[in-house]
């Protein structure tokens, strides 16, 4: 019996089709090859039962038999526990693999996000929102990462939950060609997009979303 239950939104509008974090609990349990079935809550109508399983009324969350988890980051870190596909059994590189997914959520995804929605917004270019934005990420942060992605072909050795979190962060600013200067970090993008769990995630979530249009 499947006893992994993935909520997400029955419907987005179609700019953040393919991005919505859903995606990112599907990436992992794909990963994992861990059976899983998905369930809808309405997007336009966010009722009790949704914010006492996602306080602020957004998604995923996932559901492991009497356990309900939202925040992707601690999604996949329960994730992790179950397999050895998504964190390494090697202590060492467990704690890398910990260390990195933190490091996407609290450094480079802090910094990327707001970037991302003044891109959305039309923010013109010129505002000082945009130059002091737009530098933070480009200096403190990809110029940071940029050397890091250049030595190694993923975040803790093996591939993990690191990866699928820091591959996330990283395609929603390619999307903008925010990786234009940043070599090492599209390759790594392509690298991780490129594993047939993350297609099938993606297509999963494009066809979900269109069901219901």
């Amino acid at each position: 019996m499947v006893d992994l239950i993935l909520t997400t939104f029955d419907w987005v509008p179609e700019p953040p089709r393919g991005y919505v974090r859903d995606i990112r609990v599907r990436w992992a349990l794909e990963e994992a090859g861990l059976p899983y079935r998905v369930e809808s809550v309405p997007f336009r109508a966010r009722n009790a039962e949704h914010f006492a399983h996602q306080p602020f009324g957004q998604v995923p969350w996932l559901t492991d038999g009497d356990i309900s988890i939202f925040e992707s980051g601690a999604i996949l870190l329960h994730l992790g526990e179950r397999s050895d596909a998504l964190l390494p059994a090697d202590p060492r590189d467990r704690s890398d693999a910990k260390e990195w997914l933190f490091a996407a959520l609290n450094s480079v995804e802090a910094a990327s996000l707001p970037w991302s929605i003044l891109v959305f917004s039309g923010e013109s270019h010129d505002t000082a929102a945009w130059k002091i934005l737009d530098g933070f990420l480009k200096l403190h942060r990809l110029q940071r990462m940029e050397p890091v992605l250049a030595g190694r072909e993923w975040l803790a050795r093996s591939f993990s939950v690191a990866d699928i979190l820091m591959a996330d962060v990283l395609r929603l600013v390619d999307r903008f060609d925010g990786l234009a200067n940043y070599p090492a970090c599209r390759d790594y993008v392509a690298r991780a997009t490129a594993r047939p769990s993350f297609v099938k995630a993606r297509a999963d979530q494009m066809a979900h979303f269109a069901a219901a249009d």
